[in-house]
């Protein structure tokens, strides 16, 4: 048996049903809001066509090699130790030498070597207030007047072939000794002197200075000696070497020993004085040709060898 339903009954039915309230059942909530998100249209940028294929990753599945533990060498066989000896000295040794010091200044000093510039600060000392001759800048006396006949022909006299020597690359020369007691003929001992007109200036290999002649109180010549050196100890034996060679160049001004610088005199006596021959260092077996004079022979270390 149906009862009819009132118009207001069927207008609150058709209510409830397209408005659901909060107190419609949990499956029908859930079934429309599933329904909403379904229907509601996807962005083209965020949906995929195609799904992606997962790649899958090759592993090595080979066997590993196996670990082999190096062979330990054989053990050696044991030495048998023997007793040490003990030696004691019949003598008595004496007693250790007293340690010395030398002061770090001097060390320095020592391993120091003056520039080019530097010198050995040895300038010649400025004299004031007395009356006398400053040959670091005076040419007092120079071409002023000529020596005596008996000067001039003790200065001009002929070489002797005796004294001239050679060198082992064939260089002629006279000792510095003989041109100082040439100037002692001449002049006298103390009536000549060198004067130094500057600084020693030494370099890494090289000592030089610069010294003027001067003769009965007037300067006669200027030359700059200079001398080599292989190790700082011997730089006070390179300033001698040098002032001796300064000596030298000056007595060429004097006439002394001119036929050294004579290019026919020097292949005249040359010819006729010297020879070439082979030698052999006794220690290091080398060999060089060396020129000496015909009545010289081989000095040690070498020895005459053939070639």
């Amino acid at each position: 048996m149906t009862m009819a339903l009132t118009p207001a009954s069927r207008a609150f039915c058709q209510l409830l049903i397209k408005a659901p309230s909060r107190s419609a059942p949990a499956a029908y909530r859930i079934h429309s809001s599933r329904r909403a998100f379904t229907s509601s249209p996807i962005p083209a940028a965020f949906a995929s066509s195609t799904p992606r294929a997962a790649t899958p990753t090759a592993t090595s599945t080979g066997p590993k090699p196996a670990a082999t533990s190096a062979a330990k060498p054989a053990a050696k066989p044991a030495v048998a130790s023997t007793a040490q000896r003990t030696v004691t000295p019949q003598f008595p040794s004496p007693d250790p030498p007293l340690p010395t010091s030398r002061s770090t200044a001097h060390d320095a000093a020592t391993r120091t070597q003056h520039s080019l510039t530097n010198g050995l600060s040895d300038s010649p000392p400025e004299v004031e207030g007395v009356p006398a001759i400053d040959w670091t800048r005076s040419f007092h006396g120079l071409g002023g007047a000529a020596f005596t006949a008996e000067q001039r022909q003790i200065l001009l006299d002929p070489l002797v072939q005796d004294d001239v020597e050679v060198k082992p690359d064939g260089l002629l020369y006279l000792p510095e000794i003989k041109y100082r007691r040439i100037l002692n003929r001449a002049f006298g001992p103390g009536g000549w002197g060198l004067a130094p007109r500057g600084e020693t200036i030494v370099t890494g290999k090289l000592v030089t200075r610069e010294y003027g002649l001067v003769v009965l109180g007037r300067l006669v010549s200027i030359a700059r000696g200079e001398q080599q050196y292989f190790d700082p100890d011997g730089i006070p034996t390179a300033t001698e070497g040098c002032k001796s060679n300064a000596l030298m160049r000056c007595c060429k001004d004097l006439g002394i020993a001119s036929e050294l610088w004579d290019p026919r005199f020097i292949r005249e006596f040359t010819g006729k004085m010297t020879k070439e021959v082979w030698v052999e260092h006794v220690t290091t077996k080398k060999k060089r040709k060396v020129v000496l004079r015909k009545d010289d022979t081989v000095k040690y270390p070498f020895k005459e060898s053939k070639a």
